[in-house]
């Protein structure tokens, strides 16, 4: 039986799927599967080898029924229809209860079996009524799901400042944290403004390359080290991380900017913080 990892889903979830019969799917393909859900439409991403496996977390399985049909476009075509009115039920529904909470998306899941409500608040909600509403206008189970703002742009944003589809929303399965202190190492502007994705967080892709800074800059002298040059005695005062030079102010004050390979030695590191 043939195991494969698929996409599926408004937040665009992982699992590794087995398939029905010994059937194969090619990358992309859309498919009909069977989650913890219900019946939902997913993407085949790749085969669930080992290694694939290795990187995914917190995964839920389920099985492939089979390829999409032209039948099945054309149903979820129509629940796209439907989630557009439920969406405009629903806030409605939420205004008139007078709920503080903020109605991000609604998603039908296929094969009919629920409704998830995405929602965003910052304090907890007795939505018992809402759901109540909802269930007795929709005939089928209904799903509060509180949702993060990183969520929020994993649903709704589309593309990022440098021109391609949001990272949340296309390959990341999970969102790892991200800090200022990697902004500061790769020497990123520290403008929030240009450095905070569609969430209103800092850039995810901001960690992308943060290890390899690590690594480069174990190889440099750290700032205030003497060293000693191909030009004479000199003191480190920053890094060039990725063109691999270091600025250094020479003994008649000049600073410039040399090789890493031009520092011969180093004869004294920076004095450790305290």
């Amino acid at each position: 039986m043939s195991q494969y990892i698929v996409r599926y889903g408004s937040l665009r979830l992982l699992g590794v799927f087995s398939t029905a019969r010994e059937e194969t799917f090619v990358r992309n393909v859309q498919v009909l599967a069977r989650t913890d859900r219900g019946v939902e439409i997913g993407e085949v991403l790749c085969e669930a080898t080992e290694r694939a496996v290795q990187n995914l977390h917190d995964t839920k399985g389920g099985q492939i029924l089979r390829e999409v049909r032209s039948e099945d476009r054309e149903e979820l075509s129509r629940l796209c229809k439907e989630e557009r009115a439920s969406w405009d039920f629903c806030l409605e529904s939420i205004q008139q209860l007078k709920l503080e909470m903020q109605l991000v998306d609604v998603e039908h899941v296929f094969g009919g079996e629920r409704i998830l409500i995405y929602y965003l608040s910052e304090n907890r909600i007795d939505f018992r009524e809402l759901v109540k509403i909802l269930a007795a206008k929709f005939q089928t189970r209904i799903e509060m799901r509180q949702i993060g703002v990183r969520d929020e742009a994993k649903l709704l944003a589309d593309y990022g400042d440098c021109g391609k589809a949001v990272c949340c929303n296309t390959h990341l399965s999970e969102m790892p944290p991200v800090s200022m202190k990697m902004a500061k190492l790769q020497k990123a502007t520290l403008d929030p403004t240009k450095i905070s994705g569609r969430c209103g967080r800092l850039k995810c892709c901001l960690r992308y390359e943060y290890e390899t800074y690590l690594d480069l800059k174990k190889t440099l002298p750290p700032i205030g080290a003497s060293v000693v040059t191909n030009s004479g005695q000199a003191k480190v005062l920053g890094h060039e991380i990725l063109a691999d030079q270091v600025l250094v102010q020479m003994e008649d004050m000049r600073r410039i900017l040399i090789d890493a390979e031009d520092i011969l030695s180093v004869t004294s590191p920076s004095p450790k913080p305290k």
